[in-house]
């Protein structure tokens, strides 16, 4: 298939290109590129597919046609960076995503894979929860997922295919290398502090998946018979993966030798705590065999940021935190307010 992937230079977007490519696909990019100067080398290289350099909030029908599906990827990444400005929040993630579907239809592509979040579950407490419990999401971007994922639905029919995939909180290595997600934050506290700072008790429930295997699970929806995926949404990651957040730093603590756990003085109970079952995507999508534990990614962590030297000062610093790298061009005048690219203005002569 021809592929679209927006956000194909992102965290997870230069991860799941490399799969696409080696499963066969042709993969073209669609990204604002924000995160333009974030690379990590120890992560790898990100794929160099033809890529159009442009705003979600502005795709057109013509920026895809001849692309037999999409891969929406391109979003503002978490609660943190959401939170940041929630009326842009809801521009990009929730009406830039359902203005790329409308595209996608109009452009005859037929199948439309949405990037969706467990974080949709919210509060929802210590019961597993499947994909027919109530959403309650408790932050700008768990909100915004919720609502593209209502108004998306509206537009199947027998000629466009839309599918939800729900991942887990991710982690593991990439190009373009995230810190402000759980198991990648604590492995780089304990590399470069030697102790596991917790922000909350420890209390809360949070399911994880490594990028890779978020990456397997779209391409299992992409290449199912329509029939199977049509207008449904699939939980991604693997049920014996649901832990509190206190168990993912214990993993850390068995991975990293000689460091300690520790709680911030304002540590608190988080308000996002959620149990998942993951089972529908395995018996909907056999093609997809998650292969990771959060145990070999906490290593792979680890060994690429001792590879790296990694410092105190770089893991929290802007170039690898999503809302500071933001922050920052905004006050560079790279981005205005609203995290637009500023319009140069030329003198006209007579």
């Amino acid at each position: 298939m021809k592929v679209l992937v927006t956000g194909n230079r992102g965290y997870i977007g230069s991860v799941m290109v490399a799969r696409l490519q080696a499963a066969g696909h042709e993969v073209c990019g669609y990204d604002i590129d924000f995160y333009a100067r974030c690379g990590y080398r120890p992560g790898g290289t990100i794929p160099q597919v033809p890529t159009l350099y442009k705003d979600i909030r502005d795709i057109e029908a013509n920026d895809m046609r001849g692309i037999d599906a999409v891969i929406h990827l391109a979003a503002l990444s978490n609660d943190p960076l959401s939170n940041l400005n929630p009326e842009i929040t809801y521009q990009i993630n929730y009406h830039g995503s359902v203005r790329a579907a409308s595209a996608a239809k109009e452009a005859g592509v037929k199948r439309f894979l949405f990037a969706s979040s467990c974080s949709n579950y919210g509060a929802a407490g210590d019961g597993m929860v499947d994909e027919t419990a109530k959403l309650q999401p408790v932050s700008a971007y768990g909100v915004s997922k919720v609502k593209a994922e209502q108004e998306i639905s509206g537009l199947a029919d027998g000629t466009f295919c839309p599918v939800y995939l729900r991942p887990a909180t991710a982690y593991g290595l990439s190009p373009m290398l995230r810190f402000d997600i759980v198991l990648n934050n604590l492995t780089a506290w304990a590399v470069t502090k030697g102790l596991i700072l917790l922000k909350s008790d420890g209390s809360p429930w949070r399911p994880i998946v490594h990028i890779e295997d978020i990456s397997r699970a779209f391409i299992a929806a992409l290449e199912a018979p329509i029939d199977r995926v049509f207008n449904q949404a699939f939980n991604v990651g693997q049920n014996d993966h649901n832990y509190q957040v206190r168990d993912i730093a214990e993993i850390v603590a068995q991975t990293v030798p000689g460091c300690r756990l520790q709680f911030a003085s304002d540590a608190s109970p988080d308000t996002r705590s959620y149990r998942v079952n993951f089972s529908k995507i395995r018996r909907m999508l056999p093609a997809f065999q998650p292969t990771w534990t959060p145990a070999r990614g906490a290593a792979e962590l680890y060994s690429a940021y001792k590879s790296s030297g990694l410092t105190l000062e770089e893991f929290e610093g802007p170039r690898y935190l999503r809302v500071a790298q933001l922050q920052k061009l905004i006050a560079e005048n790279e981005l205005d307010v609203n995290l637009r690219r500023p319009v140069v203005e030329t003198a006209l002569t007579a």
